[in-house]
């Protein structure tokens, strides 16, 4: 892209000005609402919000593995390199011990 050294520089009441202008564009283009989504015959977009409750989730579940451990402040398992200190007998992680 070529720019032109020789045009006048914005000031920055141009700069927050432009800003506002580009703002209350992109607000009125979001209001239209074009959907870019390719769907195939027969499929409905699902919307933000959508009833879900017929649906069934599926996943792995893996025990605690010998190099972690569970923070006794948050109860999340952690990897051994992010265990922080003891206190009280009980393992605290990095995050709760900062």
């Amino acid at each position: 892209m070529a720019t032109d050294y020789d045009s006048p520089r914005k000031t920055d009441d141009d700069l927050g000005e432009d800003s506002l202008q580009e703002l209350q564009a992109r607000r009125t283009d979001k209001s239209a609402g074009i959907i870019d989504e390719d769907l195939d015959a027969g499929e409905v977009a699902e919307l933000p919000g959508a009833d879900l409750s017929n649906e069934e989730l599926s996943f792995k579940v893996v025990p605690k593995q010998a190099d972690e451990f569970t923070c006794s402040s948050c109860f999340l398992v952690h990897h051994r390199s992010q265990l922080a200190k003891e206190k009280n007998g009980e393992p605290v992680c990095t995050e709760c011990a900062a």
